[in-house]
């Protein structure tokens, strides 16, 4: 299905009966990877999952979009759809709109999968401080390319000039203080070996939340896939 909202053509399926729940993928991904999440609360859940702004078959934004943005068209998305009160579950990005959205939006409860909230500052490798040093030198400043194609992340790299340019901004922005305002329970699942979203990180989300439980799991960035059986009973018992 199709509607469109503002100007942007948003791709989703909806399915299932009974509570209302909303799932938000990743950076580069589409409905494909929350669809084994969707697929098994069907039975007692109205399952609503879209393809976000920039991915699969939705548009991409026409001008460059932050964090917030992606929150303003989810309350309109789901205020055309006529929701009440969902229950959003969100990966890393989809995640983080997920933050952004539900403290200031009404939900019944929020779950997040390996979801970064809390700008950590790191030491840069390297190879990377060195390249940024050679940019300074004179004559050298084309050298930026060059640096985005050799050092930059996978996402980066896979990205359309905007979507670059809006991973650069959604990246950068500390969501904690949106995060302490959410008052509804909340449910934290993570990887155990998540290199993307470490579980030091998850820990300190638990801690300035208000409602928040963490559940670590065996596996990666995508733990949630990985031990699907034991995360929907996780959800069923939830929600």
């Amino acid at each position: 299905m199709r509607i469109n909202i503002g100007n942007i053509g948003i791709n989703y399926i909806q399915y299932g009966k009974g509570k209302d729940v909303i799932l938000l993928h990743g950076w580069g991904q589409n409905i494909q990877m929350m669809q084994p999440i969707g697929d098994r609360l069907q039975d007692h859940c109205r399952v609503t999952i879209l393809d976000l702004p920039g991915f699969g078959y939705s548009d991409e934004p026409k001008e460059v979009w932050k964090i917030g943005d992606y929150s303003h068209m989810l309350e309109a998305f789901v205020k055309a759809l006529n929701i009440k009160k969902p229950i959003v579950i969100g990966h890393s990005f989809g995640g983080r709109v997920a933050i952004r959205y539900s403290a200031h939006n009404p939900i019944e409860k929020l779950v997040l999968f390996g979801s970064p909230c809390i700008r950590v500052s790191e030491k840069l490798p390297l190879q990377t401080r060195i390249l940024k040093g050679i940019k300074k030198l004179p004559g050298m400043n084309q050298i930026g390319e060059f640096m985005k194609k050799y050092i930059g992340s996978r996402d980066y790299k896979a990205a359309s000039p905007m979507m670059r340019k809006i991973l650069v901004e959604v990246v950068n922005e500390d969501l904690s203080k949106y995060a302490r305002e959410i008052e509804e329970p909340t449910l934290l699942i993570w990887g155990n070996n998540d290199t993307e979203a470490p579980i030091e990180e998850a820990r300190e989300l638990e801690k300035i939340m208000l409602d928040a439980a963490l559940i670590t799991l065996p596996g990666t960035h995508y733990a949630y896939l990985e031990n699907l059986n034991r995360v929907i009973s996780i959800l069923d018992n939830f929600i």
